[in-house]
């Protein structure tokens, strides 16, 4: 479609759905005749409550429950809920986005920063913006391509960028108005958490604290996109001013908790935030979650310091107008582990305060497996409880607030460690109704082998972890070796209640990483699951209600709306994100890859869903075996350093990205080189590993990854190719 074509499409799609009144010449009217698109401000999102038929920012209010008071799908009509409509989005790969819709038009992403705007009522595209991001640059991303979603403010929709940009897009046009790289593109900064607005200010994080950068929060002004201020989460590796929001509290407070030497110094020490970020109304406050070191590996990043690493891992308040700190909590002094304070935080009001009365808190359920809540005007801590299984701790704190470490946890010799990097609780968003008083929490139980005396200084993985990235790999294991190791992961839909500090129900999952979560004040639950089931929970019991199979899976959150009296609810659906990049060997069968999807469900809905698409691949060696047991060794440590966290752990794909043990590629060593050293498919997101990696390394990955299908073949998870 032309330029010109799209912007007359969207012309006449925006008057049909905001025209005062039906006309049957649309053609004669002027664009003043109708209502500008995307007409929201601080002051409406501030009353959501009061248009509960619109969902105008990422978590639903500025207080992100993820809560809506729509009651048209209840108990009783949840029987005849069905399919409205579904739109297929351009590209394929994880899609995690909320979508955000205003006066009948959904605004939503998807992998690459694609973003759509759809009739919410028809589902029907009005416009579609590809800020056509570069294939090379997927490497720079630690969890997939993906994007949580868009900001609406003033007639535009804001969207973070996958290469660090932060872009104003017209809502009625989808036109670039301004744009803002907001990171340095030199280093491997991405941007996959949606934007927030407030004040007539845009905030924005980034991600790669995985590769190596230095964290921080920018805000922007809505109209001109000129900074307006920044905040970083970790000192100036020189310990000097950065001009910036941060400098005095950075030299007051931040400073002395590092040493003056180590890997943070060159690579940035990590903390980016890259999820939650919320404008707390009530204290004016901007509420930032931290993330992780930069390498996790605290002897590796902080050598000679043995401080708390601030602000890592950290619950972050700054002044919504200057960026200036108001108070801090750290979940995990000096992060080790992985363990991001990134993860939602709710605002609410509860019965916390003297005698019981209403006391306005913040709540966060991390990766480290604690459930915090704190004042919100202050930071103090109420109560920190483990709300899953966790072996990094006692489960107590000190005195001071502070975990009680194990010792087996620090020291780090080949420890299984619970929760694992991907958390006791992920980016999949959380919800709180404020009827039940519960907190419905998506729960990852998956332990990881942490080794810092092995293979750390000679390896070559783009991932700065500071740890073995092949701890507990086997080169051969006997058959059912995966299916066991699958069996140690799994997941909940936790029912908690923050203030008696406990759990009220839970509901298990085989598999973990499961959908993020909406509540209703009907008294339901709802949350999609890794089988591409969308379910309907009782939210005072956890009782399963109501069922509809989706194509693929759902992992982002769901959302509702109303239009003409007549309630939607939304949830997108694919095959990708980080959990089905390096998880393929639990799904037990090839999955191929499924377009991102939004699907719509309303009462009386009778559109059929589609077909789920087959996996094609024959899943046998192209290749006959070779190499010598040392040569496969090496194949394994370099495959796990460099490949794994997109082709799959034990080199078996989850279908996002193609499973090398089948590949024509890696059966062919020419093909291979062009590849994997020449960058042949870079556009593709494949960039050459010849800097990172020698020809010997690429030719040991090579015989690792055709001696696993061969294994394949041994335990019979797979065929030999005939005459063989």
């Amino acid at each position: 479609m032309t330029s010109l074509a799209r912007v007359s499409t969207v012309f006449f799609a925006l008057l049909t759905i905001y025209a005062c009144g039906p006309t049957s010449d649309t053609t004669n009217l002027d664009a003043t005749d109708a209502p500008a698109a995307a007409q929201v401000d601080t002051a409406r999102i501030q009353n959501a409550a009061r248009e509960p038929e619109m969902w105008l920012t990422y978590g639903g209010s500025y207080d992100e429950q993820r809560h809506s008071t729509l009651g048209q799908i209840n108990r009783d009509t949840l029987s005849e809920l069905g399919v409205g409509w579904v739109y297929e989005m351009a590209k394929p790969r994880g899609a995690e986005a909320t979508p955000i819709v205003v006066d009948g038009v959904m605004y939503v992403s998807s992998a690459w920063s694609v973003v759509y705007a759809i009739d919410a009522k028809t589902g029907e595209e009005i416009w579609v913006y590809d800020p056509e991001v570069s294939g090379k640059d997927a490497i720079k991303g630690c969890c997939d391509v993906v994007n949580r979603g868009v900001a609406v403010h003033d007639g535009k929709v804001f969207v973070g960028v996958f290469d660090g940009r932060l872009e104003a897009l017209d809502a009625a046009t989808g036109t670039v108005l301004w744009s803002e790289v907001t990171v340095d593109q030199s280093k491997p900064y991405t941007i996959t958490g949606a934007p927030r607005v407030f004040k007539n200010k845009v905030i924005i994080g980034n991600a790669g604290a995985e590769l190596g950068v230095r964290g921080y929060v920018s805000a922007y002004d809505v109209s001109s996109g000129e900074l307006a201020w920044r905040f970083y989460t970790v000192p100036n590796p020189e310990k000097k001013p950065d001009g910036a929001a941060s400098d005095d509290i950075l030299a007051a407070l931040a400073n002395e908790t590092w040493g003056d030497e180590g890997a943070w110094v060159t690579d940035g020490g990590g903390g980016t935030a890259w999820d939650s970020i919320v404008y707390d109304t009530v204290n004016d406050q901007i509420l930032i979650g931290v993330g992780n070191g930069s390498p996790w590996n605290a002897d590796i990043r902080d050598p000679d310091g043995d401080g708390d690493n601030l602000f890592l891992s950290s619950i972050l308040a700054v002044d919504a107008d200057t960026g200036a700190y108001r108070w801090h909590y750290q979940t995990t002094p000096r992060d080790r582990w992985d363990y991001t304070a990134t993860q939602q935080i709710v605002l609410a009001d509860l019965p916390l305060g003297e005698d019981g009365g209403s006391r306005r808190v913040v709540m966060q359920a991390p990766k480290n497996g604690f459930f915090y809540v704190l004042d919100a005007a202050s930071g103090e801590l109420i109560s920190a409880t483990p709300f899953t299984n966790q072996n990094w701790t006692t489960g107590e704190f000190d005195e001071n607030g502070r975990p009680v470490l194990m010792e087996e946890a620090v020291d780090l010799g080949l420890y299984a460690v619970v929760p694992g990097p991907t958390g006791a609780h992920n980016w999949h968003p959380m919800a709180f109704n404020p009827d039940t008083g519960l907190v419905y929490i998506p729960v990852n139980e998956i332990p990881f082998f942490y080794d810092k005396t092995r293979n750390v200084e000679e390896s070559k993985s783009f991932w700065n972890i500071g740890y073995d990235a092949a701890a507990g790999w086997p080169v051969e294991y006997p058959a059912g070796t995966l299916d066991a190791v699958s069996g140690l992961d799994g997941g909940t839909l936790l029912a908690w209640d923050p203030v008696k500090a406990e759990p009220r129900w839970a509901v298990p999952f085989p598999l973990p990483l499961n959908g993020g979560v909406l509540s209703t004040t009907a008294g339901l639950v709802f949350q999609g699951n890794k089988f591409g089931e969308f379910v309907a929970y009782d939210a005072a019991t956890g009782e399963r209600l109501w069922s509809h199979k989706l194509v693929g899976n759902a992992a982002a959150a769901p959302m509702t709306y109303e239009i003409d009296g007549e309630q939607y609810l939304s949830v997108l659906s694919g095959w990708g994100s980080v959990s089905n990049l390096i998880a393929g060997f639990t799904y037990g069968e090839a999955k191929a890859k499924e377009p991102a999807r939004v699907i719509t469900f309303k009462l009386g809905g009778t559109e059929f869903m589609p077909e789920p698409l087959v996996a094609s691949v024959t899943e046998t060696p192209k290749s006959p075996m070779f190499g010598e047991p040392d040569q496969h060794q090496l194949g394994m440590q370099r495959f796990a350093e460099s490949c794994h966290f997109c082709h799959g752990a034990f080199a078996v794909s989850g279908g996002v990205i193609p499973d090398l043990r089948w590949s024509a590629i890696s059966a062919n060593e020419q093909a291979w080189d062009q590849v994997v050293r020449e960058g042949a498919l870079e556009k593709q997101g494949m960039v050459s590993f010849a800097e990172n990696l020698t020809k010997e390394d690429t030719d040991a990955i090579r015989a690792y990854v055709i001696q696993q299908a061969w294994l394949a073949v041994t335990n019979g998870d797979a065929v030999a190719p005939l005459g063989q």
